[in-house]
């Protein structure tokens, strides 16, 4: 009778085992290439080796600039706080903004410190007129209202 019970105790820890063998001999799976569409899964879903990934490099980030923590801190609930839509919204505008030559960044960033301020309608009127704007008319009104900061690490 006690060899039978033996058998059944191992049989029963091999098979809770087995799970946890399962994870360990499969391989992370790599990410996708850049670019492409993809539906990740929730965080809880995630390995704590793809959580540790994403994480790193924001720690690293908080870690180097103590200074920047605040900022950095307001950039988290600012996004926190925003709609789905709005979200969207700001992914659109750095997608573009990426795609933008140096001149272009330099000029966006100028505008958007300008009008960081103004009420929406004359923001407005200052988009109207930016878009009747010849390109030297643009150098020019970003040479007397040149950007407050510089963000960009390009």
């Amino acid at each position: 009778m006690r060899a039978p019970l033996r058998l059944i105790l191992l049989f029963l820890l091999a098979a809770a085992a087995a799970p946890l063998w399962a994870q360990q001999a499969r391989p992370p799976a790599p990410p996708p290439p850049p670019g492409a569409q993809t539906q990740w899964p929730a965080w809880e879903q995630l390995t704590p080796q793809q959580r540790d990934v994403l994480v790193t490099q924001l720690r690293e980030r908080w870690n180097a600039d103590p200074k920047q923590r605040p900022r950095m801190m307001e950039h988290a609930q600012r996004w926190h706080d925003m709609t789905p839509e709005q979200r969207e919204q700001a992914r659109q505008g750095v997608r573009r903004y990426e795609g933008m030559n140096p001149q272009q960044r330099e000029e966006a960033r100028a505008l958007f410190d300008h009008m960081r301020d103004l009420p929406p309608s004359q923001r407005k009127q200052l988009r109207d007129a930016w878009k009747s704007m010849t390109p030297q008319q643009r150098q020019d009104w970003v040479r007397t209202h040149p950007p407050q900061r510089d963000d960009d690490p390009d």
